[in-house]
């Protein structure tokens, strides 16, 4: 009984210890600001991260903005949802599919340039706390846009606005730029073991 009881104790001190610190490296903590966030890696879960952290700003009552780079026909339940809360959310899937697809670099060129028009629109909407662009990151590595000109447009955002680019293969110089940077690291995938893709769980 007693050994249970210093050891409750000692638990008890290391966590009053462990509180403290990260309490006082919370207060150091003090400005608030817009943040570039860049979900990439190949691992699964990059955009289904971003749509999380869009459901968080429209659960604050904020308004989102997502522009699709590459997704086309493809259609996803996440859109379905997140439509749910109504003029909060502006939603612009612009992609023709994925690049495999298509097979028309022109045509692939075109439908990426016309949804980086779509987000400068969006960006530069002062009613949005959140912009997604998903799959920019594929856009840039086939460079179907001009990595230079992206990059210090986003750089060049409104101080509040967070910006959320995900895909795989994320240039080193938009890494460079971003605030947050996650990597999803692919450990193991049902795909391999020939299990298809799931309506709730890939779309």
């Amino acid at each position: 009984m007693t050994e249970a009881i210093n050891k409750a104790e000692r638990h008890r001190a290391k966590m009053a210890k462990r509180k403290a610190v990260q309490d006082a490296e919370v207060a150091e903590k003090t400005i608030e600001k817009g943040l570039l966030i860049v979900h990439t890696g190949s691992g699964k879960g990059k955009s289904t991260a971003a749509f999380g952290l869009a459901l968080r700003m429209l659960g604050r009552g904020q308004r989102v903005g997502v522009v699709q780079f590459i997704k086309g026909a493809w259609h996803t339940a996440e859109r379905d949802a997140l439509e749910k809360f109504g003029d909060q959310l502006v939603w612009h899937t612009m992609g023709e599919g994925f690049t495999w697809e298509t097979q028309d670099r022109a045509r692939d060129i075109a439908a990426a340039e016309r949804a980086w028009v779509k987000a400068l629109e969006l960006i530069d909407d002062p009613s949005l706390a959140m912009v997604i662009l998903d799959e920019l990151n594929i856009a840039l590595r086939y460079e179907y846009l001009d990595l230079d000109t992206v990059v210090a447009a986003l750089a060049a955002r409104r101080p509040g606005l967070h910006v959320v680019v995900t895909g795989r293969n994320a240039k080193p110089e938009l890494v460079a730029a971003a605030d947050l940077v996650t990597e999803m690291t692919l450990v193991k995938h049902h795909f391999a073991a020939g299990v298809k893709a799931q309506p709730g769980i890939e779309f």
